[in-house]
């Protein structure tokens, strides 16, 4: 028998995971379980660790002669890696392991999986819903109507906004989340330009694959889909603000570390941006000083991209996957 913990979540429930552990390998698993208490309370560092929940010393207890671990936001620091003598493998319910210190499972023969893809569906609808929304300015509308106003002077031609049909939208990034937000947009009769360094031109249909300024510069709509790196880190600063047209709209769902805020909010109070809809940040949760409180022309969600029951019921699956690979493959 192997013993597996899944430290869930209030997301990526221990329920899920089980229930997808158990139709894949039935009663070969002694499963114990530990939720953790995202996303009550928010995510953050956990000593050498980001984005990770729950106690270093409450997990290396739980761990204790544990093979494999199923888990999307437990802190697998160095310290929590030194005290599992057992075990083997992690597998983190999210697009990348950025909870665990790799070098450290690494250096003690453990192997590391992920679920990239989960939340591919749900990251692409919610960047689409959110560019609809700030080019056609919903939510600032809304809050007329709720207010108990009917402005019928939005409609003037001055204060309407732009649809998609006909425009031409520009992807920093073309991987699974890219690549389906390029599908929708197509949909939409919409012009879609690519930069991505990682991407073969001949393996586009479609869209026109381009340097980072031709894109920004064509471009009437931005949308981002990298992930943070050394060299990702501020790629969009006031430089790369200035060469979108005036009136273009951006749009970040992927990390907060891409883009200078205060350089954006420059951008939308000088007028030279027509709007920017964010789902992310370069603090998190957004600090009550922020200027993007009371810069204009923004639609702001908090962290919720890849937040749908589909992510969820998909990663415990995926992670179930791998699981039932490494068990059936050798690694066990």
């Amino acid at each position: 028998m192997i013993r597996v913990l899944v430290a869930g979540d209030h997301f990526v429930t221990p329920a899920l995971v089980t229930d997808a552990l158990r139709a894949r390998l039935g009663d070969r698993l002694v499963v114990s379980t530990l939720t953790l208490p995202w996303p009550h309370t928010p995510f953050g560092p956990v000593a050498e660790v980001d984005e990770a929940s729950g106690d270093e010393q409450e997990l290396i207890e739980a761990l204790r002669g544990v093979e494999i671990l199923v888990t999307q936001m437990a802190p697998l620091t160095a310290r929590v890696l030194d005290s599992a003598d057992a075990l083997r493998l992690v597998v983190v319910c999210r697009g990348g392991p950025v909870n665990v210190n790799l070098e450290a499972a690494a250096a003690r023969g453990i192997e590391v999986r992920s679920t990239p893809g989960r939340n591919a569906v749900a990251a692409a609808e919610h960047t689409v819903a959110l560019l609809l929304a700030a080019l056609r300015r919903i939510p600032e509308v809304h809050a007329t109507v709720q207010a108990g106003q009917w402005r019928s002077d939005l409609y003037a031609l001055d204060a309407v906004g732009s649809e998609l049909a006909g425009s031409t939208v520009g992807l920093v990034g073309y991987g699974a989340i890219g690549r389906r937000v390029g599908r929708i947009l197509r949909a939409f009769d919409a012009e879609v330009l690519v930069h991505d360094p990682y991407v073969d031109s001949s393996s586009l249909a479609g869209v026109t694959l381009v340097d980072l300024p031709e894109l920004l510069e064509r471009s009437t709509a931005v949308s981002l889909h990298v992930r943070l790196t050394a060299q990702t880190r501020g790629m969009i600063g006031a430089a790369e603000l200035a060469r979108m047209p005036r009136g273009a709209v951006l749009v970040n769902t992927a990390r907060g570390g891409l883009l200078d805020y205060d350089a954006l909010a420059d951008a939308l109070e000088s007028g030279h941006l027509g709007a920017a809809a964010l789902d992310v940040f370069d603090v998190e949760p957004l600090p009550p000083d922020s200027r993007l409180r009371t810069a204009p022309r923004l639609v702001l969600t908090p962290h919720l991209a890849g937040a749908t029951r589909q992510t969820a019921q998909r990663a415990a699956a995926l992670a179930a996957d791998a699981v039932a690979d490494y068990v059936k493959g050798g690694g066990r």
